[in-house]
């Protein structure tokens, strides 16, 4: 990240998340369509002066739901990125609003690796970066297991070595 003559050149992070994340990412869209879907489908089966109206909402949500499960986590995982150096943490995510963040070491507070249950399905991991920042942790998902252990203890031992009370 830095230039011959020792000034900082920003540039996109180089890591993508994992393949199984795009799978990961298509389940969670999945399943967020169908708690609507169902619950339309539902009052539709049982209320009959409003199911034409309800069957025809639960069909439409579906569709969206089934276009977004199929082409978002595509674009998700052309554009989510991640880095990190002896100097920082970079993350680059978003599709239409981007967001680029950038937790120098000094700066990190804990360092977290979580997998919910879909991502235990899909043998993936998110790594949690908290800094003393008021915008918040840092967030590496969509890391395959392994990748996030070896990232954690990484950060773990760059902190430890960085000077800096992380204040």
């Amino acid at each position: 990240m830095t230039t011959g003559e020792g000034t900082i050149r920003l540039r996109p992070p180089r890591n993508a998340p994992a393949r199984g994340a795009v799978g990961w990412w298509r389940a969670r869209c999945l399943l967020l369509t169908a708690v609507p879907v169902v619950v339309l489908g539902l009052l539709g089966a049982f209320l009959a002066p409003a199911r034409f109206w309800l069957l025809t909402a639960a069909v439409a949500s579906a569709a969206v739901g089934l276009l977004c499960a199929v082409l978002l986590p595509l674009w998700w995982f052309r554009t989510h990125r991640w880095e990190v150096t002896e100097e920082a943490v970079y993350v680059s995510t978003g599709v239409l609003l981007r967001e680029w963040r950038i937790a120098p070491m000094s700066r990190i507070q804990t360092v977290d690796t979580v997998r919910g249950p879909l991502e235990q399905l899909f043998g993936l991991a998110t790594v949690t970066v908290t800094t003393a920042s008021a915008k918040g942790a840092v967030r590496i998902g969509g890391l395959a297991h392994g990748t996030a252990a070896e990232l954690a203890e990484r950060l773990t031992r760059i902190t430890q070595d960085t000077p800096g009370d992380a204040t």
